[in-house]
């Protein structure tokens, strides 16, 4: 008698990371937005802070609405320059600062990736793509603002959006800018025996 698979739980209401796992066939049978505080730590860097959150969420879905023998995937986006965590833009202002941050610089996008096993085994991941965005006018910026497109975006851009035309260059997974590295969530999936 074989055993039925696993029940998946993605811990993160992002359409992005949802819309990702379908391109590689994965449905989540459930999805889960889990409440949790992203305040980075004093003093921590940006690796850390990624890999972190995407540990806290996936933790945080265990006290949720999850079936029994559950299979929890949870991740984080952090943008940084340097050692500076920039935000998830919430107004205009944070998301000018954030462009002006990044405008003809090159800067790091990091993907925590935790996948909590029905067992109890956390097992994680941390995915580093480098984005090189192109020197930004303030016309540019403007224009961009004004499709609202960086609300709640880390950094102020997404770049599966119009902020596409404003990327220059990158160097690593594509799919670790939009949400999730999709090589990596296919990896951790197939190295535990599922999916």
């Amino acid at each position: 008698m074989t055993t039925p698979p696993s029940p998946l739980v993605l811990a993160s209401a992002s359409p992005r990371r949802r819309d990702l796992l379908a391109q590689i066939g994965i449905t989540p049978d459930l999805i889960l937005a889990t409440d949790i505080d992203e305040s980075p730590h004093r003093g921590e860097l940006p690796p850390a802070y990624a890999r972190r959150m995407a540990l806290e969420k996936a933790a945080a879905a265990v006290a949720g609405d999850v079936p029994d023998g559950a299979t929890i995937l949870a991740g984080d986006t952090v943008v940084a320059r340097g050692r500076m965590i920039l935000p998830k833009t919430e107004s205009e202002s944070e998301a000018r600062q954030c462009l002006a941050l990044l405008s003809g610089r090159r800067h790091r996008v990091l993907g925590g990736i935790a996948l909590r096993l029905p067992d109890g085994t956390v097992r994680s991941r941390l995915v580093t793509s480098s984005v090189t965005m192109k020197r930004l006018t303030e016309a540019e910026i403007d224009a961009y603002i004004v499709t609202g497109d960086w609300r709640g975006k880390a950094g102020g851009y997404a770049i599966q959006g119009p902020a596409a035309a404003l990327i220059r260059h990158i160097d690593g997974s594509y799919s670790n800018i939009v949400g999730f590295s999709l090589y990596d969530v296919a990896a951790l999936l197939a190295g535990n025996g599922l999916r």
